[in-house]
């Protein structure tokens, strides 16, 4: 294995890094628009009344562009989530995720295997199986080597970003999501349109924009259906993405717990070892 070649991949799902950690390691992550008042100054506002009705539902692209903005300001959640690659197998992450800076505190399950992952920046920690020099959890900085890494952090803001601005967004109807009255949301965006995301609304900052970008690249198609529950947070997440070289990957998302999901704090230091001494370099 040549120096940092786990560290250095371009592009890289969450989920997928995890996964082949976890091989590592097991080797050795209203305006309510009221009318006029009946009798004494009904005549003030008549105008207005003739004009209004309810109000008016936003726009599919409003509706994203407001849970975006609502989203992101939260900066963490509950998420359970669930992949499925080509071949019918199955990851699932379950804990919490941040976003901006990225982090998360998962349980992984794939392969038979539960694993506990920790994330804070380009740096992960895995849970190691058996101890190592003493050590219950091995550290890996993803960008060691200086480069910049491009990563799809599979987070609630993420997903809604990629639906910034996309006029091919369309409503299809109010459901009940677990319990929960959403109202749901389409789309199917090509590679070329993803890359185009955010650019009519700027609602993201400009480096955020970038790196979903960069993350997008190899990506050809995206199914989506979304569901925004009352409070103007995503509630559910699916789709189907065709890739260069991973799709058609098939993704499942609940959220939960906005703004207050515990925060990530990375594992004690004197229980870690760095992912070269466990390599043996």
């Amino acid at each position: 294995m040549a120096q940092h070649g786990t560290k250095t991949a371009v592009r890289i799902r969450t989920g997928a890094a995890l996964a082949g950690v976890a091989l590592l390691v097991s080797g050795l992550a209203a305006c309510g628009a009221d009318g006029p008042a009946a009798g004494e100054g009904a005549g003030k506002s008549a105008g207005d009344g003739a004009k209004s009705g309810a109000a008016k539902p936003p726009t599919p692209e409003e509706a994203v562009k407001a849970a975006y903005l609502k989203t992101a300001a939260a900066k963490s959640a509950k998420v359970e989530l669930t992949t499925t690659d080509p071949a019918g197998k199955a990851s699932v992450q379950s804990g919490s995720k941040g976003w901006y800076p990225y982090s998360h505190d998962i349980a992984v399950k794939s392969d038979g295997a539960d694993k506990r992952s920790v994330m804070i920046g380009d740096v992960i920690w895995t849970k190691l199986d058996k101890p190592v020099k003493g050590k219950s959890w091995m550290k890996m900085d993803l960008a060691a080597d200086g480069k910049p890494v491009a990563r799809r952090g599979e987070d609630p803001a993420e997903y809604l970003g990629m639906l910034l601005g996309q006029d091919t967004v369309r409503h299809v109807g109010a459901e009940q999501v677990g319990g929960t009255d959403a109202e749901h949301y389409e789309a199917i965006l090509t590679g070329p349109e993803l890359l185009r995301a955010d650019e009519a609304t700027k609602a993201m900052d400009e480096k955020s924009r970038q790196d979903l970008h960069e993350a997008l690249k190899d990506v050809k198609e995206l199914r989506v259906d979304l569901w925004i529950g009352k409070d103007g947070y995503p509630v559910r997440y699916e789709s189907t993405e065709t890739g260069a070289a991973n799709g058609p990957l098939r993704t499942e998302a609940v959220f939960s717990a906005f703004g207050t999901a515990p925060a990530v704090a990375e594992p004690p230091a004197a229980d870690t070892v760095d992912f070269d001494e466990v390599m043996g370099r």
